[in-house]
């Protein structure tokens, strides 16, 4: 189903006759552009309608030109609003064909929740994630092979970020956890320590409103315990990639009457709880979240033992169980017949993988040791 398909069916369900997107996620997922002047805020500059037949953006002044020139399609229609007299929420407003629906606050406007529309992936969304998942790795694999223990966790995110910059991708989050904090903190935002023994960089990449995330894990003088702890992370992770491969297939197979029943995020997490306990570190995952379903968001959502969404293929998955002190992340494109790691290259030591109950087996990143 197209994204068209998707609206055109939005548009029936709710009797509406227009739609309109303005947080930049789904500017982007819709237009291929970015709509964003201040990263602080929820909504962008411009917002994105659709009435059943065209595409058509609303902005200000400031920003028409640059968007027709820069981020729109060619030939997308804009219309623009004097900047000293009105707000985007109410142009969109004045243009909208009502009823109408819109993802950020519009007055005498439904809202609408965008994530269910964005999944699963198309065949275009899926070529630009997987150049993204490639450059995203190699900017952090680059800076990975160049760490000292002396390097501060500051210095390191500094540097990835630059290198991410440089390839036109933003960085929402960038996490550098040195040996001591890497072992107190599943969120090790930077400080000025020092790196230490060992190290994880972690990130999650933006570029036209795709998300991508993963982690590197490099020791100069790595704990015993270390290689054991991330063996077992990658053996969790795994796992999940599996589960989501079979729990999305009777989501993709099943129907009502059929004696199959819609695989659900629950499902999956029920497994991940299950590997942590065969794995040897029962409860491990109450210290940290363990991911979920990624694309026009770092999370679509995060899978929890109660989550209900419906697992959705193709789609992008990242699942980043951690076991104290280890961590395994990567972004991976699920598909009924494939599984497939965006975020790598090629260059980084990988040794496979096997999941507990499917008979999958992956190449999952080793520790580089410097």
């Amino acid at each position: 189903m197209t994204k068209r398909d998707r609206l055109d069916s939005l548009l029936a369900e709710r009797d509406i006759e227009s739609v309109w997107f303005a947080r930049p996620n789904s500017f982007a997922w819709l237009t291929g552009g970015d709509n964003v002047i201040d990263r602080e805020g929820d909504v962008g500059v411009a917002a994105v309608g659709y009435d059943g037949d065209t595409f058509r953006v609303v902005t200000n002044s400031i920003e028409g030109t640059r968007l027709r020139d820069e981020e729109l399609p060619d030939g997308m229609p804009v219309t623009e609003y004097p900047w000293y007299e009105s707000s985007l929420a109410d142009a969109v407003a004045e243009h909208a064909e009502t009823p109408a629906a819109a993802d950020f606050d519009v007055p005498g406007v439904e809202s609408v929740d965008a994530s269910p529309l964005r999944q699963p992936l198309t065949d275009e969304d899926a070529d630009a994630y997987r150049q993204l998942g490639t450059e995203t790795a190699a900017a952090v694999e680059a800076i990975c092979r160049k760490l000292d223990p002396d390097d501060t966790e500051r210095e390191i995110v500094s540097a990835v970020r630059g290198a991410l910059d440089a390839r036109d991708i933003e960085t929402p989050v960038a996490l550098v956890g040195g040996s001591e904090r890497a072992q107190q903190y599943r969120h090790y935002t930077p400080t000025e320590a020092k790196l230490g023994d060992y190290a994880h960089v972690s990130v999650t990449a933006e570029r036209a409103g795709l998300h991508a995330s993963c982690t590197r894990t490099v020791a100069f003088d790595a704990p015993e315990w270390l290689a054991e702890r991330h063996e077992a992370a990658a053996t969790v992770e795994t796992t999940a990639l599996a589960a989501t491969q079979r729990f999305g297939t009777e989501a993709v197979g099943g129907s009502e009457g059929s004696g199959r029943r819609d695989g659900r995020a629950k499902d999956v997490f029920a497994a991940i709880q299950d590997a942590y306990d065969r794995v040897g570190y029962p409860g491990e995952w109450e210290y940290h979240h363990q991911g979920g379903a990624a694309g026009y968001a770092g999370r679509e959502w995060i899978a929890t033992p109660t989550t209900d969404d419906v697992i959705r293929l193709p789609m992008a998955y990242a699942w980043n169980p951690t076991v104290q002190g280890a961590k395994s992340e990567d972004t991976v494109l699920v598909d009924e017949d494939r599984i497939e790691i965006l975020t790598q290259t090629g260059d980084w030591p990988t040794e496979p993988v096997t999941a507990l109950d499917d008979d999958v087996t992956l190449s999952r990143p080793s520790i580089l040791e410097l």
